[in-house]
């Protein structure tokens, strides 16, 4: 992984390179942020860039011997602890080293995956992960030795807020007092629910979300999406990548048009389109049902700032933009935040597979009662 593959973020990267390039590299440093942000990301770059044998002003080569071995997750020097649970494959005592090919293979896909997405790929059967404190003492004896051929060792553990006490416990000392040009990259979404002692010695790098700008360059030029399109994901994954690379996949509806058509019949209680409005809503994939009420949230909340005065916050451009400017007329504070519940009560039903037709039609009566 390098910098360069990792869309936006400019001000962290230039942050990290800059530290490595004055020499200071703190020994412990957690990494943190959103689940399908940047941070797991991050940390892997900073790895690659950390041992490069052939460092550039503004990222690793990607072709020394050190870049070639981390790019694949084969390096000697480059330690990986990560959580588990067991499996078909592995019945008892599940450790890293048991999942590695997965591991690699997983992130391959994407390093903006979440737990959820590494427990799913590995099989575990909704069974709870943690690290354990064997998981811990067997990373300590690789540390003690001398590096292979890299400048630093380098430990990544991803996601310490689900290490064992004892397995946290156990890291301490190390942590504290660690061997020479060792350097321990933690990677966390709950940076709070990570052990106190282990958070206090650690240096936190805290990597904010995608912005939607970022996340609609990075589908436009990666994945050819047209740039309106690709600017709906970009609102809806709000900062998280790893959604907004789901939505791309799973629909291809144009939410907007959807929405605004929804609403029209709903204000002008055309009651015989709206049945049959729903009947094709109830045809809509799960998922394209659950954005939809997404979309809708979040047109709601931008009609809501805009009719504050708080026009600088709306993240609208174009027809979407003159959507809101005449929705927000017609709807109050108070209609807003009742609207808003509305939809979100509607997702969490489809989310829970209740029925689409009748979801879609209770709403849309609801609507259009609500607003009399």
């Amino acid at each position: 992984m390098l910098f360069k593959d990792i869309p936006g973020l400019t001000d962290i990267k230039r942050t990290l390179i800059g530290t490595i390039g004055q020499g200071h590299v703190a020994h412990a440093q957690l990494f943190f942020g959103n689940e399908g942000g940047g941070s797991l990301a991050m940390a892997l770059a900073y790895a690659t860039y950390l041992n490069c044998e052939d460092k550039q002003p503004g990222d690793a080569c990607g072709k020394c011997f050190s870049c070639s071995k981390l790019n694949k997750l084969i390096h000697p020097d480059f330690h990986q602890i990560f959580p588990v649970a067991t499996t078909k494959k592995v019945t008892s005592n599940p450790r890293s080293e048991f999942f590695m090919a997965d591991w690699r293979a997983f992130l391959k896909e994407s390093p903006y995956y979440c737990l959820s997405d590494w427990l799913a790929y590995i099989g575990t059967e909704n069974k709870q992960a943690n690290i354990s404190a064997e998981e811990s003492r067997l990373v300590i004896g690789k540390l003690s030795l001398k590096a292979f051929e890299a400048e630093y060792k380098v430990l990544l553990l991803w996601l310490p807020e689900v290490m064992h006490v004892t397995a946290a416990n156990a890291l301490l000392k190390i942590l504290e007092e660690p061997p020479p040009k060792t350097v321990f990259l933690l990677v966390s979404h709950q940076p709070d629910k990570v052990l106190t002692t282990i958070r206090s010695r650690t240096q936190l790098v805290q990597v904010r979300p995608f912005t939607d700008v970022e996340i609609t360059e990075l589908l436009v030029s990666e994945y050819g999406m047209e740039t309106r399109r690709a600017a709906q994901i970009a609102r809806l994954g709000d900062g998280n990548l790893n959604r907004a690379l789901r939505l791309t996949g799973e629909t291809r509806e144009d939410h907007h048009e959807m929405f605004r058509d929804w609403m029209n019949l709903c204000f002008l209680r055309k009651y015989a389109d709206l049945i049959e409005r729903t009947e094709k809503f109830g045809k809509l994939s799960r998922d394209a049902q659950k954005n939809l009420m997404q979309y809708g949230m979040s047109m709601v909340r931008e009609s809501l700032v805009w009719s504050q005065q708080a026009r600088n916050l709306v993240r609208l451009e174009g027809e979407e933009l003159a959507f809101v400017e005449r929705f927000s007329r017609v709807i109050s504070l108070d209609k807003a935040n009742w609207l808003y519940g509305l939809l979100n009560e509607a997702c969490f039903h489809l989310e829970r597979n209740g029925n689409p037709k009748i979801i879609f039609l209770d709403t849309s009566l609801a609507v259009t009662a609500g607003i009399r």
